[in-house]
């Protein structure tokens, strides 16, 4: 039965302390070190207790200087075994009387006890007394050791006197930060002999309302005299039940674990943060240091030059092929065919190796663009972290980025401009050629009839379409059809361009928008993702362990 029990304290802790091992794991370089080891040191110390005895329930009697501590433990066991003097601290070392269970000696050892006192046949069997050093005393030593042992034993009885019960180094110092070890801690007021009836009332309620200011409002009060047995039996019987039931070094553990789980609460702080997006400003900033506008503007002017190539008048399209590509001179469209007119892809490409550029020949961003974009990073960071604590939004800050480079190297392997010729291009670049075949007709016609007149050979009369000789409605219908279609496709070139320009302009603010992405967002999100990992779980074993103990 006992083996059982010890194994379902064993997985009750293990669920516990494997949250706050999460919580800690979420963040181990953005929590206080201390308390970082403090939790990895718990699980060490808890499998410790619980496999060197389930049998024993160590039970310290701490206190100040003349506070009675070693009487009271004389008197709970029934003889002197520890010194005493009421004027100065006695207890250099602490003592411990084992009361019923042999086989103490393991965890004697491992609390770091010597002095030892066994009572084999007093009951009630199980419970390790232990008297306490002075936590006040002027010797660092003993207050070190009972420091020390506060954080080990099962169950601590806090000594009070009359005298000094208020004393607020008591409070602040000790007894305000057991606020979560309530389950765990008996006060007594020693010494109430002293008193008369209605001032040890008086004084029993004052003790109970400054415990309550200190968190440990609930906590049961033993009022006792060491010196005359008053309340003695009382307090035998309490820690009595303690050690018949084997509860207490559990509650302990698990104790343990709340009070280091609300503290990484603490440190989480209290609002959920949500995880981070690349905004409008940040993008358009980075953008902006990329030097997409000027991409956007070449892709636009990119597009207006093939459409020329391809729907203007063919014997003037010559004049179009000495312009250079603006896309091409930045090595974001590939080198034109000799003879061909078809639009570029918009992509870095290299004809000879067919392999995407690394880089661009933009020219770099300037100071003024690099700091506008190194302050969008900041603000954009600032509104990220804002909601979270101190620490974490530090941890997310990170050091200043340089993404020239990378958003270069984005801007050069993203697809400016679409890659297919226009339909209305090949309709409007066929009917340009047509035209221009019935105006070369038309002129020729009109050679031939005037080297019939000029060689004094009879000339026929050319058919004639309504007032004009239909040679000459060729030749001059023709250029003048096909100048009108020239004309036209520009215009409706630059209602392209202007689209071509959005679209440019919407995949390099994606490719914008995943650098971003990559290099500001995913660090700053891995940092709030581990800050709410480590807030849930340090959240659930603090709920956890307050529910197990009814709270």
């Amino acid at each position: 039965m006992v083996e059982a029990t010890v194994v379902l304290i064993a997985d009750r802790f293990a669920a516990l302390d494997d949250a706050v091992q999460q919580a800690v794991a979420a963040g181990p370089e953005v929590l206080p070190g201390p308390l970082v080891e403090q939790v990895r040191a718990l699980e060490h110390r808890a499998g410790e207790r619980l496999r060197l005895s389930e049998r024993h329930t160590v039970v310290a009697v701490a206190g100040a200087t003349g506070s009675g501590k070693s009487s009271l433990v004389n008197a709970l066991v029934g003889e002197e075994v520890a010194t005493v003097d009421v004027l100065r601290p006695t207890t250099a070392h602490a003592m411990a009387v084992v009361h019923g269970v042999a086989d103490a000696g393991p965890l004697l050892d491992w609390l770091e006890i010597d002095e030892r006192v066994g009572r084999p046949d007093a009951r009630p069997g199980g419970l390790v007394l232990v008297d306490m050093p002075d936590h006040d005393s002027v010797r660092t030593s003993h207050r070190l050791e009972a420091e020390r042992l506060i954080g080990l034993v099962d169950l601590m009885v806090w000594v009070l006197d009359p005298q000094k019960y208020a004393d607020a180094a008591v409070h602040e110092r000790y007894l305000r930060t057991l606020a979560a070890y309530r389950d765990v801690l008996l006060v007594v007021l020693n010494q109430v002999d002293r008193l008369e009836p209605d001032q040890a009332e008086v004084t029993l309620g004052d003790v109970r309302r400054l415990l309550a200011e200190d968190g440990l409002d609930g906590v049961r009060v033993l009022p006792v005299s060491a010196r005359t047995g008053a309340g003695v039996a009382d307090l035998r019987n309490t820690l009595a039940d303690v050690a018949f039931r084997h509860e207490a070094h559990r509650a302990r553990l698990e104790a343990d674990v709340m009070s280091l789980a609300d503290r990484v609460v603490a440190c989480c702080g209290t609002d959920d943060v949500a995880v981070p997006r690349a905004d409008r400003a940040l993008v358009d900033a980075l953008a902006l240091a990329a030097k997409v506008p000027t991409v956007v503007e070449a892709a636009a002017g990119s597009y207006r030059l093939s459409a020329r190539l391809a729907t203007g008048w063919p014997p003037t399209r010559w004049l179009a092929r000495l312009r250079a590509d603006p896309l091409h001179a930045m090595h974001l469209a590939p080198a034109r065919h000799p003879r061909g007119t078809e639009q570029g892809t918009g992509r870095g490409v290299d004809r000879e190796t067919d392999e995407a550029v690394a880089r661009t020949s933009l020219p770099p961003a300037g100071p003024a663009e690099r700091a506008h974009a190194a302050g969008a990073v900041r603000d954009w960071r600032d509104r990220a972290v804002a909601a979270l604590p101190d620490s974490w939004a530090l941890a997310a800050r990170g050091a200043d980025l340089d993404l020239a480079d990378e958003l270069d190297h984005a801007v050069a392997s993203t697809p400016v401009v679409a890659g297919r010729t226009p339909l209305w291009w090949r309709a409007v670049g066929a009917l340009q050629w047509l035209v221009l075949v019935l105006a070369i007709v038309g002129v020729g016609w009109l050679a031939a009839l005037a080297g019939m007149g000029a060689l004094r050979l009879p000339v026929p009369d050319p058919p004639r379409w309504g007032a004009l000789p239909v040679p000459t409605a060729l030749a001059l219908g023709g250029a003048l059809l096909g100048l009108l279609l020239a004309g036209v496709a520009r215009l409706a070139a630059g209602v392209g361009a202007r689209r071509a320009g959005g679209r440019a302009a919407a995949r390099l603010h994606d490719a914008v928008a995943r650098v971003a992405d990559a290099r500001v967002v995913a660090p700053v999100a891995d940092v709030v993702a581990r800050h709410q990992a480590c807030r849930a779980a340090a959240t659930r074993a603090a709920a956890r362990a307050r529910r197990r103990e009814g709270r």
